[in-house]
């Protein structure tokens, strides 16, 4: 090939200015975010943790055939995820050592949850969501998400749970550097899963005492984390759905990654469970993606797509949120912006 004379340019899609190619980059997306799936499945970025590694040798450890392997790697090299170094070797990335499963921040787990196929054909159906409003996620599998994942597949509520605590620590480090708690005396996470983010705070507030509120399936999986942590004394385990009532008094009020899964009047009787049990003085602290008015990107608006498409919820802007605030007894009153995808929205009692 070496004699075979060309001409003209290649498209180079990442960076097109041609309108068509950049459409067609962002159409097939999905392909490229099947393949990191696949590969994040497969644990190659962890194969390569020592040392660049062949084709062949990767296909040999993940029992996979050389040829269509190679050619994944080769589509993610193209987009910096890992490196072809020649000769079918390649080498991890800053990117793809995200998907290590040793590291504190790797978000592998969120990565498979995302393109887990139960998950991954439920976008088959945003169409019908778009047109309906619905959840795809009941057209699909027939029941809501979340009973679906806790109650008939638990399989995959699993994966659902491991891709949670990724994301959440993802966000801790931005919280902590964001927003002071050394205020607070108690501290309640309402449906604060497996503790991660209470413990975390704990730790870093040694003045603090924490109240984590959940189903007990749940809580049931939260005290080997708070025990890593070192903060097990300091924590009080109370079990309960959200949407009966919150029988917690506390300072301060979380809730991380909660009020974008729901829509507005499921939100205000959320919030209006929890106003109950405020004591006066206390601060309401939600911790979601807060998007931003016009083209500006921001992830949170294609986080969205997710929310539209399985639990029924939406991504909000300030003014969407003072709004829905305000319908349930509560005055804004400031937005904290962190390093990470969520922003720290204050609240307390109007």
């Amino acid at each position: 090939m070496n004699n075979v004379e060309t001409t003209g340019a290649a498209p180079v899609l990442r960076h097109s200015a041609e309108p068509s190619l950049t459409a067609l980059q962002l159409a097939a997306g999905s392909l490229v975010s099947q393949a990191i799936y696949v590969a994040a499945r497969l644990g190659i970025a962890d194969l390569l943790a020592e040392a660049p590694r062949s084709a062949e040798f990767l296909a040999v450890a993940t029992s996979s055939k050389e040829s269509s392997l190679y050619r994944l790697l080769r589509t993610l090299a193209s987009v910096g995820v890992f490196t072809d170094t020649g000769d079918k070797v390649f080498a991890n990335t800053p990117v793809s050592e995200a998907l290590l499963s040793d590291r504190p921040d790797s978000i592998k787990d969120l990565v498979i949850w995302l393109g887990d196929p139960e998950h991954w054909k439920v976008y088959g159906g945003l169409n019908e969501s778009v047109r309906t409003g619905k959840p795809a996620w009941e057209m699909v599998h027939g029941e809501p998400v979340f009973s679906y994942l806790f109650e008939t597949n638990k399989e995959l509520g699993g994966v659902f749970n491991r891709a949670m605590t990724s994301l959440s620590k993802q966000v801790i480090p931005a919280v902590l550097a964001s927003y002071d708690f050394s205020g607070y005396g108690v501290i309640a996470d309402i449906a604060g899963g497996h503790g991660h983010l209470l413990a975390a705070i704990l730790q870093n507030n040694p003045q603090a005492k924490g109240i984590l509120f959940d189903l007990r399936p749940v809580l049931d999986g939260a005290q080997k984390t708070v025990e890593e942590y070192g903060v097990s004394e300091r924590i009080d385990f109370v079990s309960g759905d959200m949407m009966n009532e919150i029988p917690v008094k506390a300072d301060a009020y979380i809730l991380k990654h909660i009020i974008h899964d729901w829509p507005d009047e499921t939100n205000k009787m959320i919030l209006g469970n929890l106003r109950r049990s405020m004591p006066d003085g206390a601060k309401l602290l939600i911790m979601d993606a807060v998007i931003p008015e016009g083209n500006a990107p921001h992830p949170g608006k294609i986080i969205d797509m997710e929310m539209l498409v399985a639990p029924g919820g939406v991504e909000r802007t300030a003014a969407e949120y003072e709004h829905l605030l305000a319908g349930a007894g509560f005055r804004l009153t400031r937005i904290i912006n962190t390093a990470s995808l969520v922003s720290i929205i204050e609240a307390e009692k109007a």
